[in-house]
């Protein structure tokens, strides 16, 4: 009997891939987000918020956009004008940096500017994997629960920022943003919080001042995966 380490293996690969990813981003001074999330915490409507506010101060901008099945997303990030690649993963419920290389061949990053990944719609998969990012951002709406951080801390504990969605709902529902932030904290105690409402705007100046502070970021930095 031969024990054969397949997860170390597609680790392994996966990890060339993204340190190619990283040096080619460093190169050209691309600054990467990858957005995580559940399905429904308003990522997609939270990225086309954000891109149209940032249209609007200059820079270059485009997004890779993962789902399973069908180009919604990316029709809607279309329709603002910024340049999106959909990657289709099928049974798949994350994206790997193999998928982020071959989405670049179709769509190069934007030199000089900012490129946003918008990962498929899991608190799971998607932690273990990195792409070559930059920053990993997390979406976490008041509509999931405070203790997704504690169920869910692989997702969490790779996090540099979590954004709490949907803020302005919070008197609809019954829901402590604090007992959340808290729970954030205990598994991840350096990643920064910000509330934000993808849909009134609300909070929109200190996300987009932190995606500012962090564009510095072009060197390239060590993989971080749980």
């Amino acid at each position: 009997m031969r024990r054969i380490a397949v997860e170390q293996d597609i680790m392994a690969k996966n990890g060339r891939a993204a340190a190619l990813n990283r040096d080619r981003f460093a190169r050209e001074r691309t600054f990467v987000v990858n957005l995580m999330s559940s399905p429904g915490s308003g990522k997609t409507t939270l990225l086309v918020r954000t891109l149209q506010e940032l249209k609007t101060r200059g820079g270059r901008l485009a997004v890779i956009e993962g789902d399973q099945q069908t180009t919604l997303d990316a029709d809607r990030i279309r329709a603002t004008g910024v340049p999106a690649v959909q990657v289709n993963t099928g049974k798949g419920c994350h994206l790997d940096a193999e998928m982020i290389m071959r989405a670049l061949a179709k769509q190069p990053a934007p030199a000089g500017g900012t490129l946003f990944i918008e990962n498929v719609g899991n608190l799971v998969c998607p932690a273990g994997f990195d792409l070559g990012e930059a920053k990993k951002v997390v979406i976490a709406s008041v509509t999931e629960g405070e203790d997704k951080p504690l169920k869910y801390p692989d997702m969490f504990a790779v996090a540099d920022l979590v954004l709490v969605n949907k803020v302005d709902l919070v008197a609809a529902l019954e829901f402590d943003v604090a007992t959340l932030k808290a729970n954030v904290k205990r598994v991840n105690p350096k990643a920064t919080v910000l509330e934000v409402s993808a849909r009134t705007g609300a909070g929109f100046e200190a996300w987009l001042a932190w995606l500012s502070s962090s564009r510095t970021v072009t060197a390239p930095v060590e993989a971080r995966v749980p």
